[in-house]
């Protein structure tokens, strides 16, 4: 299996980094925090190691595991260190007290303004923002919807979606991440409103 990215140490950088691990990856942990990342690496084990922070990630896929607000500020920052990667936005865009309502206006999203600070030849998908990270981390085949505008690195994230025993479902271009980040809100409406927090969003394909 090959390298897999992370640059964030949170809860859902955990998740995804435990799930490569079983999955067979090579997992670079990164963040600003060199102790911080030193540490979060020895508990995962394996075959997880260590990145600096603002240089060129080992990882073909580089997973952006950090909060809306610093997403693109991270991208500027790593700049041409993310020539030719595919990056995974996982970030929801959560407003108010209440979360229910998205800080990015109909027309855009976090994934198209992580791509507008990219490289010209590296590629956004978004994924993973439609499952909670302690659900991610309890196991079990999961859906995993994604959107991109470019057909490899998509079917490059799809293949480590379906590597982490999860099941990726393909919802179109890059613009349909708007559409996924309110698929975030009515995730936690659901919880909210008495399906609990232990809930993940699927699609039942008929015959």
């Amino acid at each position: 299996m090959g390298g897999i990215s992370i640059i964030g140490l949170g809860g859902m950088a955990r998740a995804l980094a435990e799930r490569a691990l079983a999955g067979g990856h090579v997992v670079e942990v990164i963040g600003r925090d060199p102790a911080k990342a030193e540490k979060f690496a020895a508990e995962l084990g394996g075959r997880a190691m260590t990145g600096t922070f603002g240089a060129t990630p080992a990882g073909d896929i580089v997973i952006l595991a950090v909060p809306h607000a610093g997403g693109v500020p991270v991208v500027e920052q790593y700049g041409d260190a993310l020539v030719g990667k595919v990056v995974v936005d996982i970030s929801n865009t959560f407003a108010g007290a209440d979360d229910t309502t998205l800080v990015t206006p109909e027309g855009t999203s976090a994934g198209q303004q992580i791509a507008e600070a990219l490289p010209a030849s590296a590629h956004v998908v978004k994924a993973f923002n439609t499952v909670f990270g302690h659900v991610l981390a309890q196991g079990g085949r999961l859906d995993v919807f994604l959107a991109g505008d470019d057909a490899a690195a998509k079917a490059s994230v799809a293949a480590f979606v379906e590597s982490l025993g999860l099941t990726p479902r393909d919802v179109g271009g890059l613009a349909m991440a708007h559409w996924l980040e309110g698929a975030g809100l009515l995730l936690m409406g659901l919880a909210r409103s008495g399906a609990g927090f232990n809930v993940a969003l699927g699609a039942q394909i008929l015959d």
